[in-house]
């Protein structure tokens, strides 16, 4: 990613005045680029602070198209934080739609999956493990398993089954 302190300023500017064609303006023209650092960070943080759904979708589906590899570890970095359910299901899924690769952090999906204790999130990281699964050597699937299968904590019927999908899944 490039490193533009004017435009992560201006982004950050068009983003606090609350003006839905400006911003909309905004989104569109990160989309035609690859998105400079920071940029990533500060569309998060403003998904998290509005209430306007036309908004998040926009952001949404900014994040759904990413096609920067350059891009995955701001994209990473942001899951890390965590933040409300919608917030961490609307990062997880952009890995998987997007099409980047994210196999160098399946087993931070897989911790994800272990310790959410919302099944839509449990479900989005069990679809970019999924989507990768198959680049992983034999090492890595059985690291992934074991992560899985350390979870003790009680857990409902829906993701006990997802979880047992999983584990099928990579063996």
């Amino acid at each position: 990613m490039i490193r533009s302190d004017k435009k992560l300023k201006e982004l950050e500017v068009v983003l606090r005045c609350n003006d839905t064609p400006k911003i909309t303006a905004s989104i569109e023209s990160l989309r035609n680029n690859e998105p400079f650092e920071g940029a990533v960070g500060l569309l998060v943080s403003h998904f998290n602070e509005t209430n306007n759904s036309f908004i998040k979708k926009l952001i949404t589906n900014f994040m759904n198209d990413l096609k920067y590899q350059s891009a995955c570890e701001e994209v990473m970095n942001e899951i890390r934080k965590g933040g409300a359910d919608e917030t961490m299901r609307m990062l997880i899924s952009s890995c998987w739609q997007s099409g980047m690769d994210y196999t160098g952090y399946l087993s931070e999906f897989a911790s994800i999956f272990v310790n959410t204790g919302d099944y839509m999130t449990a479900l989005e990281c069990f679809t970019v493990i999924e989507a990768s699964g198959q680049k992983l050597q034999k090492n890595q699937k059985v690291e992934i398993i074991d992560i899985i299968s350390e979870d003790t904590s009680p857990i409902s019927g829906e993701k006990k089954a997802l979880r047992l999908e999983l584990i099928n899944l990579l063996r």
